[in-house]
């Protein structure tokens, strides 16, 4: 086989192993939340076993692309490589998305009492339930106050706020972009979805609309690509 194909089969390979990576961290870090309620578990039980399956066809595809690759000229190799990593980085959350889907609004909401009321400030678990939820019920790519969640984005607590992708969230309103194929459906389950009752709770309401058309920024946490680096003119390391 010649050194160049071999390149291009080793670099689809190492982003085979980064898709997987991205894929399956979610579950190894959730081993380490031992707060996590039940509702939580099953939600990202079947998170995961949906991601399982969009690796299987991932793999699947790239297999396929493997095959073309060896009765293609050397040009069309290299254009082909730089498509499949094109459309790796859409799936990794990399690069922007375009698609239909609904905006979420998560607003205050105050109440008259004697003592006053406390500016409301969705915590992390509601954020992270909010996202398996969104998730199950076909979400294909989410972004929080233009912050692109990936599977391993952190939202937890830093010095009493809730930071996603390390960045501090904004004082209510906050608004989360969703793409789906079935904006409608997505809207109806979240109508009667447990997240909605428990922001309630928390002196928060929720209003969703759909959209034509929206863009979702690339995810823009540290990732080291130095390892891969191929030269696009030549085709060598």
């Amino acid at each position: 086989m010649p050194v160049k194909s071999k390149i291009i089969i080793s670099i689809i390979c190492i982003f085979i192993g980064f898709t997987i990576a991205l894929q399956f961290n979610t579950a190894s870090e959730a081993n380490q939340r031992e707060t996590k309620d039940m509702w939580e578990v099953r939600a990202q039980i079947q998170d995961e076993q949906k991601q399982q399956q969009q690796l299987y066809q991932q793999i699947s595809d790239l297999e396929q692309t493997l095959q073309e690759y060896q009765q293609k000229s050397e040009q069309e190799q290299i254009s082909s490589l730089k498509k499949s990593i094109k459309q790796l980085k859409i799936q990794a959350g990399l690069a922007e998305r375009t698609s239909k889907g609904i905006e979420l609004t998560i607003e205050p909401v105050f109440v008259d009492s004697p003592t006053g009321s406390e500016y409301p400030m969705i915590s992390p678990e509601l954020l992270n339930q909010l996202v398996n939820e969104l998730n199950t019920y076909g979400a294909k790519d989410i972004a929080i106050e233009k912050e692109r969640i990936v599977s391993t984005s952190p939202i937890r607590y830093v010095n009493g706020e809730t930071y996603v992708n390390n960045h501090a969230l904004p004082d209510l309103p906050i608004t989360i972009s969703v793409l789906t194929d079935s904006p409608q459906r997505l809207i109806d389950y979240m109508e009667v979805s447990d997240f909605r009752d428990n922001i309630a709770i928390e002196n928060m309401s929720l209003t969703m609309s759909k959209k034509a058309e929206m863009t979702l920024p690339a995810y823009q946490g540290n990732i080291d690509f130095d390892s891969v680096k191929v030269n696009e003119e030549t085709g060598e390391d």
